[in-house]
């Protein structure tokens, strides 16, 4: 069995309520077709396309709460210049803050977007209204069929979609973060690489010490994180060169959370190890929100979003299980 299968077999088993607020994309209509239909989730559409009669479909045009929603969002947001007309428009035509409200009223679990639309468009609206830490960053679960590096292949790149430089301090909560998120999905220790161009001081650059300061960050910050940097890839996932470039390490060589210097090398790891390993890449999917709301990539494909949800779900999952 596939690892994101193992995911999807876990969602069934607590299913919960995900919003689909994207209905006017035929890939996310599909897509909540099959996750009713194999019990992954309990679907909630937003508009008015009715697929069948166990996908629950709320029209915000028709629904009882819309008013409550506007008013809510205006008490928010009016310290913030937004006006009530601003409010009532953003409700009733821009779906995602409909969907972050049902979220926030505790009407579903978790939400996942960005088929068509960017992914400031998708997770503004959950900055505002849902909130979370200091820190929110993303990161993909990328399934690399036919490898024997990570966690069989599986491993979490982070951040690919979200914090385009973090600094020092911001990069440390990120490596925590994803190993976190590497824990909860696939119940394995997490070990870290601080990815960079330079191995153990064999480069250096401004770039490096970013990595290798938020490195000892990370180190000192969070005591039982195992976690190495700065690291080449080739360093961080091979244990025969890591023989060679860090010896001396406990990580290096067998990393299966590798946290990126920045946006630039994070999404282009990740593009280029779906498209030339045929890997599969769910996400970006956030960390360090209060509740889970995921982006997706606008080339998704329909087991995409479907590996998305049963992801969200078991984000749901965990942190039901912390209270």
């Amino acid at each position: 069995m596939s690892f994101i299968n193992e995911i999807i077999q876990k969602a069934k088993s607590d299913k919960k309520r995900i919003v689909l607020p994207e209905t006017m994309d035929e890939r996310v209509l599909k897509a909540a077709e099959i996750i009713q239909k194999e019990g992954i989730a309990d679907v909630i559409l937003i508009g008015d396309k009715v697929i069948n009669e166990q996908v629950t479909v709320i029209n915000p045009l028709k629904y009882d709460k819309t008013e409550e929603f506007i008013n809510k969002l205006y008490e928010m947001r009016k310290e913030k210049g937004l006006t009530y007309e601003e409010a009532k428009d953003l409700i009733l035509n821009d779906y995602m803050y409909f969907a972050c409200m049902l979220l926030h009223e505790g009407l579903a679990d978790g939400i996942v977007s960005g088929a068509c639309h960017s992914t400031a468009n998708t997770l503004r609206p959950a900055l505002q209204i849902i909130k979370g830490s200091s820190v929110v960053s993303s990161f993909f679960l990328m399934e690399v069929p036919n490898c024997e590096y990570g966690l069989n292949g599986t491993f979490v790149f982070a951040d690919c979609g979200l914090v385009q430089n973090p600094n020092e301090e911001e990069l440390a909560i990120i490596a925590k973060e994803s190993a976190d998120s590497f824990k909860t999905l696939t119940n394995n220790e997490a070990y870290v690489a601080m990815i960079s161009h330079s191995t153990k001081g064999s480069a250096k650059h401004e770039f490096v010490d970013k990595v290798v300061n938020a490195t000892k960050i990370a180190k000192e910050k969070y005591t039982d994180l195992k976690i190495e940097g700065e690291l080449q890839v080739d360093a961080a996932i091979d244990r025969e060169v890591a023989k060679l470039k860090c010896p001396d390490s406990d990580i290096a060589g067998k990393a299966n959370v590798l946290v990126f210097p920045n946006l630039d090398a994070g999404n282009s790891a990740y593009k280029l190890v779906q498209r030339l390993a045929k890997a599969g890449a769910y996400g970006p999917i956030t960390q360090g929100l209060n509740k889970p709301v995921n982006d997706l990539s606008r080339g998704c494909s329909i087991d995409d979003i479907v590996g998305a949800v049963a992801i969200t779900v078991v984000q749901v999952q965990n942190i039901s299980d912390k209270k």
